[in-house]
């Protein structure tokens, strides 16, 4: 009867080791910077600003880096104030992606 017991438990342990195993992991946070499309964002949040091919307050000279980071962290110095996106949970790759998309914009 001991074994039986023994039996069953390294069974049941077997068991739930495999389905923790096989099941599918949970969606890293890639998934979500997959699903960001840049066309949509620009539209809902920047076009009112930048206007709707970026000519307006957008230096397409400055360098990516510059630029994804005044995405993320905003400017106080210009009016209206550039907001930053980065509290609000856009990430770097998301930024970049906004200031490819304003450049493709641009020509």
């Amino acid at each position: 009867m001991k074994r039986m017991k023994i039996f069953a438990v390294a069974l049941i342990t077997l068991m739930l080791f495999a389905v923790v195993l096989f099941s599918p992991a949970p969606a890293p946070a890639r998934a979500a910077a997959q699903d960001f499309d840049a066309a949509t964002v620009f539209k809902t949040k920047c076009a009112m600003c930048h206007g709707q091919k970026a000519e307006k307050k957008f230096d397409a000279t400055k360098t990516d880096d510059v630029l994804a980071s005044t995405v993320l962290k905003g400017k106080d110095d210009v009016t209206p104030k550039m907001p930053g996106y980065e509290a609000k949970g856009v990430t770097p790759e998301q930024a970049a992606a906004l200031v490819a998309h304003m450049k493709s914009l641009k020509q």
